[in-house]
């Protein structure tokens, strides 16, 4: 199976050099959010058959919000959804073109090989 995590600012469209996994690695989950300071992210999971690095098609896209408090290493990660509606509501524009453009750039192949609701996310509304 292949997998690629995109970390974005919550209001940018190019993803930060950071993985979920490696941001939030160290993190405690937060109780509440009274006297934080939180950076908010959106994290984008691709899956798709292929190995590692090499994908043949790309099968499946998870969401999630999450927020850090990066001075007190707690952070609020929510549940991955997977549902063609929520994701297209949770990424932005930019968010959308630049996975699109990224995942055609990385694997033109299995881009083709994609089937359409896949593709179909990363389409402006």
């Amino acid at each position: 199976m292949w997998k690629k995590n995109f970390l974005f600012r919550a209001t940018e469209s190019t993803p930060m050099t950071q993985s979920e996994n490696e941001l939030f690695h160290d993190t405690e989950p937060a109780m509440d959010s009274a006297g934080l300071t939180l950076d908010r992210f959106l994290s984008v999971w691709v899956q798709g058959d292929g190995e590692d690095d090499k994908p043949s098609a790309f099968t499946n896209v998870y969401v999630r919000t999450a927020a850090l408090d990066v001075a007190k290493q707690v952070a609020f990660l929510q549940p991955l959804q997977g549902r063609s509606h929520q994701i297209k509501q949770m990424l932005a524009p930019g968010q959308k073109q630049f996975l699109k453009q990224w995942l055609q750039d990385y694997a033109p192949q299995a881009w083709e090989s994609t089937e359409d609701h896949v593709r179909d996310l990363f389409e402006p509304e």
